[in-house]
């Protein structure tokens, strides 16, 4: 079983987000690996707050969901791997957006059962494991969430990816990954190779 988050993983969330911000006369500071203090007023460069940056995704996923662009090589990676393992993705997309983002997974070929989860993710993934057996990949950018897999489902294997660039240098593997792939190619012959070592 794979278990992948899209933003950042199936989705170019950041390149997208920080075009909506620009539209919106903000910025993305690009200072380090969160949201907040690094959205920016264009009017003054001061940060604006949680609240706020919390409201502006809310209505980026409202208004942009099913455009954001698929990352390079995602649907092709998927679909070679789906003939070896099930494929599952795990995302914290607001639940009124659910539907859009499995309309715009259809659209780019990667066309998956979405569970549209709130929180960290551990306990889901947790879940999702139980039923498939072993082995079992769970695939996210965000630390916080292979640190709850870590502490609810150690046996699962965690691959830390950032597709976008700029975002993945500005943090280092995430502490309770096992691997750390910032690319499909690389990250597919990887699970690949783990698959085979299963006798998958």
């Amino acid at each position: 079983l794979i278990i992948s988050d899209a933003d950042e993983v199936l989705f170019a969330f950041m390149a997208a987000f920080e075009a909506f911000l620009i539209a919106n006369e903000h910025y993305f500071d690009w200072s380090s690996f969160a949201l907040d203090g690094n959205v920016r007023r264009k009017a003054d460069s001061e940060p604006v707050e949680r609240p706020q940056v919390l409201a502006m995704l809310g209505q980026f996923f409202a208004d942009h969901t099913e455009t954001i662009a698929p990352v390079p090589e995602a649907a092709s990676s998927l679909e070679r791997l789906s003939d070896r393992a099930q494929i599952v993705v795990l995302s914290n997309i607001p639940a009124d957006q659910a539907t859009a983002r499995s309309a715009a997974l259809r659209r780019h070929g990667m066309a998956y059962p979405l569970i549209a989860n709130s929180g960290p993710k551990g306990p889901a993934v947790s879940a999702l494991a139980a039923r498939a057996g072993t082995p079992v990949f769970f695939i996210d950018d965000g630390p916080n969430h292979h640190r709850s897999v870590a502490r609810h489902a150690n046996h699962v294997r965690r691959i830390h990816m950032i597709a976008d660039e700029r975002l993945a240098r500005l943090i280092n593997q995430a502490p309770d990954s096992d691997h750390r792939a910032d690319d499909w190619p690389t990250l597919r012959a990887l699970i690949e190779s783990e698959l085979s070592e299963h006798g998958f």
